[in-house]
């Protein structure tokens, strides 16, 4: 309508390898970073749909993983009041094997969620902005299990998923949001699959501009630190790291500098640069390099 500023967020997950791992919860990580995704953008997190896909459910373990799927979202969805208002069932997702077995899908308890921007010119994006200051919102412990990095690195799928904290993740996420609507913050991007360096490069190739990153000095690992996937964290870019990080303190949020974005390369603690372009280029060159195939 031309007559109105408001606007609206949608997004859409869930990670089955979590939910297959504990199903519980992946259903509550679902909704989290549903939530996460849409406090990403500054708006308000409104309301959720859902498209719960799942095998037989005339098997044990099956109607087991829907149970505790479904358990998981229903917390989630009270901490963060984030209501379910619609949502359908697909069930009896399997594939029969060779050997004449069946091997169902992974349980995919699908989120959609809705957000909306009371003024739709506030919204911000993942894009670094130059001359910014990057801060880590969030605790890192350095969670690898089920991440992408132990799937694609070591070739590995197991141990549990990463923790989710309600809590943590509605504390986080309010000051998040008012910091957005406040002007404080002028990127965001929240952090799930590959960790902070992932979400790094996101941001990076999603504006052409580098940034270069602090060593952790955490005491974790440096894969961990990385590539861990813990929950209820951000990257954003903001004016002044100081004085943002000590209204997170006031808050009881988690926050830390993690560098500064400007140039055109993303710059690793060790002195390791990609540039921006081989980024986006190795991004965008994938499913036109698959289609020749």
């Amino acid at each position: 309508m031309d007559d109105t500023q408001i606007g609206l967020a949608l997004t859409t997950d869930c990670t089955p390898r979590y939910c297959q791992a504990d199903p519980r919860t992946g259903g509550a990580q679902a909704v989290a970073e549903a939530w996460r995704n849409i406090t990403a953008t500054g708006a308000r997190p409104l309301a959720v749909t859902d498209n719960l896909n799942f095998g037989n459910p005339e098997k044990p373990e099956i109607m087991g993983q829907f149970i505790a799927a479904l358990e998981g979202m229903g917390e989630a969805c009270k901490v963060l009041d984030f209501p379910i208002v619609s949502g359908n069932v697909s069930l009896y997702n399997e594939t029969r094997m060779p050997d004449g077995t069946t091997q169902a899908i992974l349980p995919t308890p699908a989120i959609g969620g809705l957000g909306v921007l009371d003024d739709v010119s506030t919204a911000i994006g993942l894009g670094m902005q130059a001359s910014k200051d990057l801060v880590l919102i969030g605790t890192t412990k350095g969670e690898l299990g089920q991440s992408i990095w132990l799937r694609e690195i070591l070739g590995r799928e197991d141990g549990a998923p990463p923790a989710v904290d309600l809590a943590a993740e509605k504390r986080n996420g309010d000051f998040v949001r008012a910091e957005i609507q406040a002007g404080q913050i002028t990127a965001c991007h929240d952090i799930a699959d590959g960790g902070i360096l992932v979400a790094a490069a996101e941001m990076v190739m999603a504006s052409g501009i580098g940034c270069e990153l602090e060593s952790p000095d955490s005491g974790i690992r440096p894969e961990a630190f990385w590539f861990g996937e813990d929950q209820a964290r951000y990257l954003v870019c903001v004016d002044d790291a100081q004085a943002f990080c000590a209204r997170a303190a006031q808050a009881g949020v988690p926050a830390r500098l993690m560098g500064r974005a400007g140039g055109n390369e993303l710059i690793l603690p060790s002195g390791v640069t990609i540039s921006a372009a081989r980024l986006q280029f190795a991004h965008e060159s994938f499913f036109p390099a698959l289609m020749d195939k």
